[in-house]
Parts: C-alpha cells; sequence; structure tokens
C-alpha cells in the first residue's frame, strides 16, 4: 500500500510527491501499524474534503478520492466500507467543531460582558479553522445523498437538545417549558448555521466583519424576543 501522510499545510505549500516518499520512507521504520494506518485514514478524509471544495458528495468518485490520497482504490475498504461512510465520518467531524464551540461556551470562554458578541467571535474562529468542513455541510444538508441529509438533521437535532438543556439553567429560563426551550435552542443553532455558511466565502477582513455585525444584531434581536417571550 501506498500511503501518503496528511498534511496540515495548505495544498499549494504541500512537499512535491518525490519529496513526500522520501519523508515517508525515512520515518516508516518508527511508524506501527497503527500508526500507518491511521496516517492513511486521515489521508482519505483530507482528500476527500479537499476535492469536496468544487463539487456535491455525489459527484465523488472512490478513484478520485483514492488518486488523491496516493493510494490504490482496493486500499480504501480497508478504512472505509463505502463512500457513504466516508460521507458520515466527514459530518461527524464537521459537527465535531460545532460541538467543541458550544462546549466552549459552557467552560467560560464567553465573556459574561459581552455574550453575544463572544459567541459570534467564537463562531467565526471556528468556521475559519475548519473552512472545508463547514462548505460541505452548506452543500450536503439540502441536497445530495439521501444517508447524508439525514444524518446532518439527525446531529443538529441532537446539539439543538443540548443547547436546550444549558439554556434551561439561566435565570428566566428555568422556568420555561421543554418545547419552548427546543425551539429557542432550534432558532440559535439555526442562526449559528446560516452565519457559518455566510462566511463560507468571505476571506477578506471587511467581509468577515460585515458578516460579524448582521450576526450580532440578528442575535440581540432575538434575545429581545426572548424577553418578552412567557412561556406556558
Amino acid at each position: 500500500m501506498n500511503s501518503r501522510a496528511p498534511s496540515s499545510r495548505s495544498r499549494s505549500s504541500k512537499p512535491s510527491r518525490g519529496a513526500d516518499r522520501h519523508d515517508r520512507s525515512r520515518g516508516k521504520d518508527t511508524q506501527t501499524r497503527e500508526e500507518r494506518k491511521e496516517a492513511t485514514r486521515r489521508a482519505i478524509v483530507d482528500a476527500a474534503l479537499h476535492l469536496l471544495a468544487e463539487r456535491s458528495f455525489s459527484a465523488l468518485s472512490l478513484r478520485e478520492v483514492t488518486r488523491e490520497a496516493g493510494i490504490v482504490p482496493a486500499a480504501f475498504y480497508r478504512h472505509f466500507e463505502s463512500m457513504e461512510a466516508l460521507g458520515l465520518v466527514l459530518i461527524d467531524e464537521s459537527f465535531r467543531a460545532l460541538r467543541d464551540m458550544l462546549r466552549g461556551a459552557r467552560a467560560g470562554k464567553l465573556d459574561p460582558n459581552r455574550v453575544i458578541e463572544s459567541s459570534v467571535d467564537i463562531l467565526i474562529e471556528g468556521v475559519q479553522e475548519r473552512r472545508e468542513h463547514w462548505r460541505f455541510i452548506g452543500r450536503e444538508r439540502s441536497s445530495g445523498v439521501t444517508v447524508l441529509r439525514y444524518a446532518i438533521r439527525t446531529e443538529i437535532r441532537l446539539i439543538t437538545s443540548e443547547l436546550a438543556i444549558d439554556l434551561a439553567r439561566f435565570p428566566g429560563l428555568n422556568t420555561w417549558s421543554g418545547e419552548d426551550l427546543n425551539i429557542l435552542a432550534s432558532v440559535f443553532v439555526n442562526s449559528m448555521i446560516v452565519i457559518a455558511e455566510s462566511l463560507e466565502d468571505a476571506t477578506d477582513a471587511a467581509s468577515i466583519a460585515e458578516i460579524r455585525r448582521i450576526a450580532i444584531k440578528q442575535l440581540r434581536m432575538i434575545t429581545v424576543g426572548v424577553a418578552g417571550w412567557r412561556s406556558s
């Protein structure tokens, strides 16, 4: 198997294939079998993400992914049962970023005097760090392979449920009904996803600043509505 270790650098800064092979052969003796297996699996995932920058998952072929990853097609099945299984892993990784952001907020990363602004800043930072994942989710949640759409909806429901539990701890919300808390959590989660999608092609500081300004205003409007709502 001709594995190709993934790189954390952008594709434009990757070393040549020859240099890459030299680095692999030099470190081959120090890698365990499990480490080599994980490196190949990571290369497949990264190759798929790179190719998905310009197309939908349904248009992606196994041969294209393995060629990009630098392995033979038969080696793919040592790591994934099917292309759909690969897609589900991509979804899990993508939503892990959103879960990590929410956990970060719960761990006290939010400025208590600037909750909305801090929330938006954490979201923007997370999207910029994993732009490929968010582009993939934005495209696949409304079109493409059915099993992936279902998995995305399931992830959104799980995150919404977790957020509803957190919201119930806030003063003034601890008397809300479970239904109302879930509706509010859904509004916040959907807003975060829309904000993330709007950042997909925003690369200059001015565009990002404008998205941030509108996002803060949007969340403030939601909180105004929360203050006036009487849950039953």
